[in-house]
């Protein structure tokens, strides 16, 4: 996120503002939505959406990749991208109706995990301060750290509701090092940033995490819905208790979604992939659903890893994780302004 209009001060500051707005491949917006600054708040006015690259993949445990994903998600449709995409169901053109934005990505070096983390939290809480909600296209699960941090350390620690679609826990306490895609949800808990007890997971399954931990997240009163539970009870009536315990004592919800919660039959783009996922239609309803029925602070789609994908398939739906969302927003919006 360089502001081209700088003078360059040195030879390195040169170089940075050389670089595209995107850290990996050509720049260009998320389906052609205007271009943003975070150096320039004023480019932010009117914007109730603001789309952030986080390309990190240096927490993963078993296959790199989603530092490309940002990049994927925002270019992955076949239609023209003119930051125009009105919903045929629900009528609203998310994109214009919330005046997004894109702001490209933060910078992130792979190998200096926490000062990128560190960069990610603020650009998140700059644009909660904005009055706008941070739709962070990722990178590994490790960025929710930052991204969900951010988010809270604007509207207030305790204050927001985590819903957590993936196929594992992620609250392990030493998986990848200090930093890795395997703690950070444990690490959101342990900072206060996030209650454990407005802390919602759908989609578990597998054989992770141990015992130990589910014990560690039962103490903290997380509520998980393992797939089992998502099959016997219905994916809608999970998230009609999600969504009234997220609601509970708190002032909105940040969503956060990794692309691993689909089957791998339908997301096989991801880094860890785990047999026996919700389907992609299930997935892009459940995000619209909360879109529609709760106050969305911040969002994040982790885990879309292209050297693995095919035919684009896992990028494209990450890319309508995001559009359902939005469009959630947009009519909620527009029936309770």
């Amino acid at each position: 996120m360089t502001d081209q209009s700088d003078p360059p001060r040195s030879y390195a500051d040169a170089h940075r503002q050389a670089r595209p707005a995107n850290r990996y491949g050509p720049s260009f917006t998320f389906l052609g939505v205007p271009r943003a600054n975070l150096r320039r708040p004023e480019s932010l006015q009117g914007a109730q959406a603001v789309v952030l690259g986080a390309p990190f993949d240096a927490g993963t445990s078993y296959r790199p990749g989603a530092r490309f994903g940002p990049q994927a998600i925002r270019g992955a449709d076949y239609i023209t991208h003119t930051g125009y995409r009105p919903h045929l169901a629900l009528g609203v053109d998310p994109l214009g109706s919330l005046g997004v934005v894109d702001v490209g990505d933060v910078e992130m070096q792979q190998l200096a995990s926490e000062p990128s983390l560190q960069r990610l939290m603020e650009a998140c809480r700059q644009v909660a301060a904005a009055g706008a909600i941070p739709v962070v296209l990722g990178g590994d699960h490790t960025i929710t750290y930052a991204t969900a941090q951010g988010v809270a350390k604007h509207h207030g620690f305790g204050r927001v509701a985590l819903i957590h679609f993936d196929a594992h826990a992620d609250t392990g306490d030493s998986e990848g090092g200090l930093w890795g895609h395997g703690t950070p949800m444990r690490r959101l808990i342990l900072s206060g940033a996030i209650r454990g007890d407005r802390f919602l997971q759908i989609g578990l399954r597998g054989y992770w995490p141990d015992p130990p931990i589910l014990e560690w997240m039962a103490e903290q009163r997380m509520r998980w819905y393992e797939m089992t539970e998502v099959v016997q009870r219905g994916l809608d009536e999970c998230l009609t208790e999600a969504l009234t315990v997220a609601a509970d004592d708190c002032d909105g919800v940040f969503l956060s979604v990794d692309v691993d919660v689909v089957d791998p039959g339908m997301a096989p783009g991801t880094g860890t992939p785990e047999s026996g996922g919700l389907t992609s239609r299930e997935l892009l309803d459940a995000v619209r659903r909360i879109g529609m029925e709760s106050n969305i602070l911040g969002m994040d789609v982790v885990e879309v890893a292209p050297p693995y994908d095919t035919s684009d398939v896992t990028a494209l739906l990450g890319n309508r994780v995001v559009l359902e969302t939005l469009s959630g927003v947009a009519v909620r919006r527009q029936r309770d302004p």
